[in-house]
């Protein structure tokens, strides 16, 4: 566990800052200051609509690289993670797509974030983006050591979306969770196989008897299922029913963002 202690409340709700892409990436078409703007933008809306937790994300970015970023890539998440840290008090988190939990770590650092997600900690898999045959866990905490980061909590992804594990098909997801929690994770991320797919109860039910580690959901999150969710999750994290229409590249739309943080209110006190 971090230094720090665990950053959420339980049951905690986090948002999804889905950052526009970045100079440099294919789809980019403005500059780092509008970037930090909008993304500010939407964290105020999260906050004011009764979210617990933000997390940025660079997805916006595709097709990814792995583990291959440039220096301009930490220091435009940089920009923008202050910038969303002067817009909101809730805790923040960082992600850096793919394979960027080093750069994620520093980002982190720099802006005062109180975690990060890495979805390649333990084990090899191929994912979209190629082959992904190390896992992060020795390096990344011997970087965090390294630059006195232990604070910000490690979040990582177990089976991880969008990738073949086949690799790994006699390692079960409850193998993968000790794996984690034996290499020195802070908690766990459970997703479905893709982006808004919604997570199996079963996957769910068997990261937390498996773990003593937090336990989130990281994909599918709808204002019907939160309550089912958080019967074994820590948190959840929400990022596509949330946009204009449910779809992730949309901008986020209010009455979503409110009917899902009023559905978190009320899971919680049932």
């Amino acid at each position: 566990m971090a230094s720090n202690g665990w950053p959420l409340r339980p049951r905690a709700l986090i948002g999804m800052v889905h950052i526009g892409a970045l100079p440099g990436t294919p789809f980019n078409e403005t500059t780092v200051e509008m970037l930090a703007v909008q993304a500010a933008g939407e964290a105020r809306l999260l906050t004011d609509t009764g979210f617990d937790a933000i997390i940025i994300e660079n997805m916006h970015d595709r097709p990814y690289v792995h583990g291959r970023h440039g220096p301009e890539v930490a220091a435009a998440m940089t920009r923008i993670a202050l910038e969303v840290a002067d817009a909101t008090d809730l805790p923040l988190g960082v992600q850096v797509l793919s394979g960027g939990e080093r750069e994620a770590l520093a980002v982190a650092q720099a802006a005062g974030a109180r975690f990060i997600r890495c979805e390649n900690f333990v084990f090899a898999h191929v994912a979209d983006e190629g082959l992904l045959p190390d896992a992060a866990a020795g390096p990344l905490l011997r970087y965090r050591r390294s630059i006195g980061a232990e604070a910000v909590a490690i979040m990582c992804d177990v089976k991880k979306k969008h990738a073949s594990h086949a690799i790994t098909a006699d390692v079960s997801l409850a193998e993968a969770c000790h794996a984690a929690e034996f290499f020195g994770a802070d908690g766990l991320v459970v997703t479905g196989r893709f982006t808004g797919e919604a997570v199996a109860p079963g996957d769910l039910a068997e990261a937390r008897g498996a773990s003593r580690l937090p336990v989130w959901v990281g994909s599918g999150a709808t204002p019907e299922s939160l309550a089912a969710l958080f019967e074994h999750a820590d948190a959840v994290i929400v990022g596509s029913w949330i946009k204009r229409d449910g779809l992730w590249s949309n901008p986020p739309d209010a009455d979503r963002c409110r009917a899902m943080a009023d559905a978190a209110r009320r899971a919680r006190a049932e």
